[in-house]
């Protein structure tokens, strides 16, 4: 009798216990499906400092120090600096290494066009920098560098130009961070994914991809994962897909006259070729000094 009784109880906790996940998902189902997209950046904007400290900010002003490694399709690390200045919409990103024929990398937005300085010093740019020139708009509505801009794209989202969605909790690297898509009309087939602690609201990550379907022979076109068309081809009846990746990662937050900015900030650019070649790049950054409210030369927004 008594092993009857311990036989359907274990039966009954089981039962509830079912039942309670299946109440928790369906909550959480109910919950996520609430959320907008839009609360999500004010929650991430409050991480960053009050309303009334923001808005004091005018300029701003970052650099430290650069470690470049090649990790995938090549050899060799450098160090080097970078730095970035900003003021309002406007920024200048620069990424130097000194040495080697590869000497780094500028993005600068005026407020009106972007400018991308030669990277070698045969007056040449990178993979990494054509790439950024080619979906410049990461570089013009603030998007490259998160937050540590004063042009910033969750401050200065503009609903006419730019749409966000919710894409609920995502599993990054075994840890679980609200995403949310920024889907601009200036993409041009690019995906561009923010990703945010679920307790602090601190933007940790950002995911920007470019798939290229190649489809060869005479007649043949190029379309981009959408199926959007990008331009004729005459290749090979075979081709291989395309593949472009931006990662950006940051990290140790801390807090200075009421700002909380990241103190770590990682970049890596990976590129698919058609050949079948991969190259990964990856340079990794510490932001030794920031300074807000600087006084800036408006020379620092115009290529040199």
């Amino acid at each position: 009798m008594s092993s009857g009784i311990s036989c359907n109880w274990r039966k009954f906790a089981l039962a509830l216990s079912l039942a309670g996940l299946l109440y928790s998902a369906h909550v959480y189902s109910a919950y996520a499906a609430d959320i907008k997209p839009e609360e999500i950046v004010a929650k991430h904007l409050d991480s960053i400092g009050t309303a009334d400290a923001r808005s004091a900010i005018r300029s701003r002003a970052v650099n430290g120090a650069l470690h470049f490694k090649i990790l995938v399709g090549g050899g060799g690390e450098v160090v080097g600096s970078w730095g970035r200045v900003s003021e309002q919409r406007k920024s200048n990103f620069v990424m130097r290494f000194g040495t080697g024929n590869w000497r780094g990398e500028q993005f600068i937005f005026d407020g009106d066009k972007t400018s991308f300085a030669a990277a070698t010093s045969s007056h040449l740019r990178s993979n990494f920098a054509q790439f950024v020139n080619g979906y410049d708009f990461v570089v013009k509505e603030g998007l490259l560098g998160g937050e540590l801009s004063t042009a910033w794209a969750l401050q200065n989202l503009d609903p006419k130009q730019v749409r966000l969605e919710y894409m609920g909790l995502k599993k990054v690297d075994g840890r679980e961070l609200q995403g949310v898509e920024y889907i601009s009309k200036g993409g041009s087939g690019m995906t561009v994914k923010l990703y945010f602690d679920p307790e602090t609201y601190r933007h940790v990550m950002t995911v920007y991809s470019v798939g290229i379907v190649q489809k060869g022979g005479p007649g043949g076109v190029t379309t981009d994962i959408n199926g959007a068309r990008l331009g004729p081809d005459a290749s090979t009846p075979y081709q291989r897909d395309i593949r472009y990746t931006i990662e950006e990662r940051f990290s140790d937050f801390q807090t200075d006259s009421g700002i909380t900015l990241p103190r770590h900030y990682d970049l890596q650019y990976t590129e698919e070729l058609q050949n079948g070649s991969t190259h990964v790049y990856d340079w990794n950054m510490t932001a030794d000094r920031i300074v807000n409210n600087i006084d800036l030369d408006p020379g620092n927004f115009h290529l040199k």
